[in-house]
């Protein structure tokens, strides 16, 4: 009931700050939506809730998701200051420096998981720390924790940081992306190709077999630009993956080899 009217409350605060900004009378809107004055003022008062087929007209006439509506304290968050995502699905907050260098969030390693209740939610954004690289720009930039051992040279402790992509055509074959999924959350992988209903990734790590990633189940991707090494990443750690990746690839040359000779019988 609570959050119920915590809704209703950010949703009339809402239509009542973007009509102010279109400079439309509670009449014409009213109109619009092709109801009484009165029954659109008691949306704004926050005395009602509209129906579905109110909500998409008001979506569609403000440009703006059902959802942002009513989640998102547009006075708080302006969208002048977010980036809007394909169908307003998802807004990331814009920040800057004292510099004006952009601030680049990052994702804290034990709670990785939560960015996937958290990524659409600018307060959970904005409760993030943050640093700055000079040498990133043009773009939105976030810092992704590593984990497991299909990312080399990247491992545990180590962070990813990712430029946002914001359309999935513009993949480059070969390349490094985060992408961010619904059954999988965050992984570093590289980008292989696309199908009609999917994409095609592999790791890095050749132990690990290419797969295919439903373009239904993709949450965000996010560019390879730089890494972020814990203190305590010795030089010779390249040379131990070196060396795995070696004995990886004659492992998977002798597999090869067992199945062109067995096919040659």
């Amino acid at each position: 009931m609570l959050l119920q009217i915590i809704t209703m409350s950010i949703f009339s605060d809402n239509i009542r700050f973007l009509r102010a900004k279109k400079m439309t009378t509670q009449q014409e809107l009213a109109d619009t939506l092709i109801i009484t004055r009165s029954r659109y003022v008691s949306y704004e008062d926050g005395r009602s809730e509209p129906p579905y087929d109110v909500l998409i007209t008001m979506s569609k006439f403000f440009h703006i998701s059902i959802d942002l509506l009513l989640t998102v304290n547009i006075r708080k968050y302006p969208l002048e200051e977010m980036m809007n995502l394909p169908d307003n699905r998802i807004v990331l907050p814009i920040i800057v420096d004292n510099l004006g260098n952009n601030s680049i969030e990052i994702i804290p390693q034990k709670a990785s998981m939560g960015y996937l209740s958290g990524y659409s939610d600018p307060e959970y954004i904005e409760s993030l720390q943050r640093i700055s690289l000079p040498f990133l720009t043009n773009g939105k930039y976030r810092a992704f924790p590593a984990q497991g051992d299909s990312m080399p040279p990247f491992k545990d402790g180590s962070f990813i940081i990712g430029k946002y992509v914001e359309d999935i055509e513009d993949l480059k074959v070969n390349k490094s992306y985060v992408f961010v999924t619904l059954n999988d959350g965050i992984s570093y992988k590289r980008f292989k190709g696309q199908k009609k209903k999917a994409i095609e990734v592999s790791a890095d790590n050749s132990f690990y077999k290419p797969y295919e990633i439903p373009l239904s189940e993709i949450v965000e991707i996010w560019q390879y630009a730089s890494g972020i090494f814990p203190e305590d990443f010795e030089p010779d750690n390249f040379d131990n993956y070196n060396l795995k990746d070696m004995f990886l690839e004659i492992r998977k040359d002798i597999k090869e080899l067992d199945n062109k000779v067995s096919n040659s019988k």
